[in-house]
């Protein structure tokens, strides 16, 4: 797939255009670093939107979970789907509160989802779901069993027609608000992971592993 995106009627930012962004390695950057996706769709004349975690391999995106789902089974009919991830970086404080802002990262995926079938690729899928949330982990735990493998259902969506949009900096106020006597700036905002909690009923000399220890998601 090329670098660069063309945007579709679909995705081009109008909006604060200038913050849009069409550039494939810029968006995965983005998908990489976040840990749920929102999933739109329309079933039954309803919208829906639902979070989910989700993984990335080269230019598709994996989501999952019960094959009894509702959302899961609507995209399997091949509706029409909408996957959103965004990055909050900061909280933009200006001197008009008309002006205030966030600093954040976002992409919009759009396009029609196909369920995995192929018993290898599936496995293979589940193991990208699960290195995408915590890297190391897979290798370290029972491998999923022909009965869970079942109950599962996987989709694959191609990263195809796409959209990303970012902004950054300081406030931006209005001429003359720039002498407004408050403060004005940004509150940086970022995810920190917390020290490991062992399951009580983990065996006492089971040491807590490292990539536990230094969990953090990084773009």
């Amino acid at each position: 797939m090329p670098e660069n995106s063309s945007p579709t009627s679909r995705t081009r930012v109008i909006r604060e255009a200038e913050r849009a962004v069409y550039d494939r390695t810029v968006a995965y950057q983005i998908l990489d670093q976040g840990l749920v996706c929102h999933v739109g769709f329309v079933a039954d004349g309803q919208p829906f939107v639902i979070p989910t975690s989700y993984g990335r391999k080269k230019d598709d995106l994996y989501i999952h979970g019960s094959a009894a789902s509702r959302m899961l089974r609507t995209l399997d009919q091949g509706v029409p789907v909408c996957i959103t991830v965004t990055l909050l970086d900061g909280l933009v404080l200006a001197r008009s509160i008309f002006n205030h802002s966030m600093n954040y990262r976002s992409v919009v995926v759009l396009g029609t989802a196909v369920a995995v079938t192929d018993p290898q690729e599936k496995l293979q899928a589940l193991r990208i779901l699960s290195e995408h949330i915590l890297s190391g982990r897979w290798d370290e735990v029972r491998q999923p069993n022909e009965r869970e493998l079942k109950a599962t259902l996987v989709m694959r969506l191609p990263i195809e027609e796409f959209s990303a949009k970012v902004r950054q900096g300081p406030p931006v106020d209005d001429a003359d608000d720039y002498a407004f006597p408050t403060w004005a700036g940004v509150i940086p905002l970022e995810m920190v992971a917390g020290e490991p909690i062992s399951d009580p009923k983990l065996d006492r000399k089971r040491a807590t592993p490292e990539y536990a220890k230094r969990y953090a998601r990084r773009p």
